[in-house]
């Protein structure tokens, strides 16, 4: 216990001299058989502490229905798994969910991203059609087809280093037509 009144997992700390009733002192010594019961009903450790937690929520709601002298864990646990058994038939009736995180294929894709790309496409688009025609058809051979200057001297009928100088004005013309001017 914490000089805080808080404990170590964060909850209220009993007031030093303070007695717990019986029901309390069961309910805290079957907490590590209620956890294990709890896991072997989910499978998963995380579903487990959220059972173990409502069912122990449920038990202190319901404390004046169990009776001193009976066996409070045959109650917490049936309270556990008619707790299960209800989850279990929620999420049947609202169907399967699973994390995306676990199945990246099924994931859609980020709507900003698909927007920034169509807009950018637009965007050269529109500066392509802006161009001189020899520039933006040599400009689509070589970035676009992937022909080499040699394979693009050859297409065009044109001295490679015509490809060279006419390819470098059509680059930093498109830039500068995206706002991207070189530094």
């Amino acid at each position: 216990m914490h000089e805080t009144g808080i404990n170590q997992r964060g909850y209220p700390a009993p007031s030093p001299g303070a007695a717990l009733s019986p029901f309390a002192t069961e309910l805290i010594a079957l907490l590590p058989r209620l956890r294990r019961y709890a896991m072997t009903l989910t499978r998963s450790t995380s579903e487990a502490e959220d059972l173990a937690q409502a069912a122990c929520e449920r038990a202190l709601r319901a404390q004046a229905q169990w009776q001193e002298g009976t066996r409070l864990d045959a109650w917490l646990f049936s309270i556990a798994r008619n707790l299960w058994i209800d989850q279990l038939r929620k999420r049947r009736r609202e169907g399967a969910s699973e994390t995306l995180d676990l199945h990246p294929e099924l994931q859609g894709e980020d709507g900003r991203q698909v927007t920034e790309t169509a807009l950018t496409a637009g965007s050269v688009q529109q500066a392509l059609e802006e161009m001189p025609s020899e520039q933006r058809d040599l400009l689509l051979l070589v970035c676009v087809d992937g022909l080499s200057y040699r394979d693009a001297s050859d297409r065009l009928s044109i001295p490679i280093g015509t490809v060279m100088s006419r390819l470098s004005r059509a680059r930093l013309g498109l830039a500068k037509r995206l706002g991207m001017e070189p530094t």
